[in-house]
């Protein structure tokens, strides 16, 4: 079993079901939704369905304790933390793949990250030398390196940026007929005025199973 700490729009967001219809998943349900008709959307998204709709703040990882002890620990994490007005989402290009992201920057995002890395820590099995050598093939500098050590996972404190991703990483063809289709699809719902209440725990109950929302924590600091 695998754990992660999440971010996903609230069930009344419409960003929750234009995102899951993008997708062709719901992380809340598990039904498979019809997706837009656009060319090779089901390949071109099918990582990210298996993940589900959602920015990660603690990234996955194979619990080495019981559900019991990090849903206490998530919830007792999630009512520290105050809610927070994030910025407009637009679809951008994120290293080849599109993602929404925040248009402004917004401090309470990397504090709700580097808090959520640190509290459920205890929670978190090393990781396997196979999934170290899968993150190093990236090439890590000397900082990524350090925080793979130290949290099973590179890209955090200055490295870590919020993203919603909605592709695999993409060929220009691809980019060009795509970013334009995800952008009219996110259109009326991405650029809404949002405020984070509340953080998601999601669980893969096993190797290729699909993550799906097990809780939802209220921010109650």
């Amino acid at each position: 079993m695998r754990a992660a700490l999440y971010w996903a729009p609230e069930l009344d967001d419409p960003l929750h079901a234009a995102g899951s219809t993008w997708l062709g998943r719901d992380a809340e349900t598990g039904a498979t939704l019809p997706q837009p008709p656009v060319p090779d959307l089901h390949a071109i998204t099918a990582d990210a369905r298996g993940y589900g709709l959602h920015a990660t703040l603690k990234p996955p990882f194979r619990l080495a304790t019981s559900y019991a002890a990090l849903r206490e620990d998530a919830a007792a994490f999630a009512a520290r933390m105050a809610p927070f007005e994030l910025p407009p989402l637009a679809v951008m290009d994120l290293k080849g793949f599109l993602a929404l992201r925040e248009i402004a920057p917004c401090p309470a995002l990397r504090a709700l990250t580097d808090g959520a890395v640190a509290a459920l820590d205890a929670h978190r099995a090393p990781p396997t030398e196979e999934e170290l050598a899968r993150r190093r093939k990236a090439g890590l500098s000397a900082r990524q390196e350090a925080m793979l050590a130290r949290w099973g996972y590179p890209y955090l404190e200055e490295d870590w940026q919020f993203h919603v991703t909605l592709t695999r990483r993409l060929t220009p063809e691809e980019t060009a007929v795509v970013r334009p289709a995800a952008a009219a699809h996110f259109a009326t719902v991405a650029g809404r005025a949002r405020r984070v209440r509340e953080v998601c725990l999601f669980t893969q109950a096993g190797p290729g199973a699909p993550f799906l929302i097990a809780e939802r924590l209220a921010l109650g600091g």
